[in-house]
């Protein structure tokens, strides 16, 4: 299953100074108020990255990758999908108990873009109007993550950690911007060759897709608990961090 409520990322393998970190309430282009998670670095900023969570939403595993992040020397922000169905967390993240299963068919890719733009839009007014924002997603978000290759959000690439292919649909076929596809190579929610599948179908788009497969790993590998996985979790790391890295400002 994707993260629980305990669980925690690994910390990256570079690491600074975090100079800020706090929730806060965001306004999509529709009028709908979202909660989302920011962190900053102490640095410049040279590109910047919106999360995707898992199913559960903005809970304290995504709230702690955004300042993982800001450690990386990234701005972030994680966002919550409710906002629509559920309103504005009343702590700013959602609480174990929390309803998804209630929440996530009523989930839209249109709610979850005007989210994603939201996001960018606040990284962008915090730091470099023109600052490149990439998007990092897990499980539900790291499908959102793989489609958004082929839309028209303002993002400059794309990241997802164990996704679901039949969620990306069309989309594979328009891909273009850049994609790195994060597959546990023991993921019992999603057939890897169905990932593979979606990674050779995005290449013949015209997208440039990392695709890297851990092989033995569980679905939702990447997790401090799982210190078996702690080579794969630096690993996985660098990937998305060259990502990052490739579409920065100069």
């Amino acid at each position: 299953m994707c993260h629980d409520h305990d669980s925690r990322p690994p910390a990256p393998p570079r690491s600074g100074d975090v100079a800020e970190r706090g929730s806060l309430t965001l306004t999509a282009a529709d009028g709908t108020d979202l909660s989302a998670a920011y962190a900053a670095p102490a640095g410049p900023a040279r590109a910047g990255v919106v999360i995707l969570p898992d199913i559960r939403g903005l809970h304290p595993y995504y709230v702690a990758l955004a300042e993982r992040f800001a450690e990386a020397g990234l701005p972030a922000v994680a966002i919550d999908y409710f906002g629509r169905t559920a309103g504005v967390a009343a702590t700013g993240s959602r609480e174990e108990d929390f309803d998804w299963q209630s929440h996530i068919p009523q989930t839209t890719d249109e709610g979850v873009d005007a989210d994603t733009a939201a996001a960018a839009a606040y990284l962008r007014s915090r730091t470099d109007p023109a600052l490149p924002v990439v998007t990092v997603g897990f499980c539900f978000g790291g499908s959102h993550a793989w489609r958004q290759s082929a839309g028209e959000l303002p993002i400059a690439g794309s990241a997802g950690f164990y996704g679901r292919p039949s969620m990306v649909g069309d989309a594979a076929r328009r891909a273009a911007k850049p994609v790195v596809m994060i597959v546990a190579g023991a993921d019992s929610a999603t057939p890897v060759e169905e990932q593979r599948q979606l990674a050779a179908t995005m290449r013949a788009a015209g997208a440039d897709v990392d695709e890297v497969v851990y092989e033995g790993a569980p679905h939702s590998f990447f997790d401090r608990a799982f210190g078996e996985w702690a080579e794969a979790c630096d690993d996985a790391w660098r990937h998305v961090l060259a990502l990052t890295d490739r579409v920065a400002t100069p």
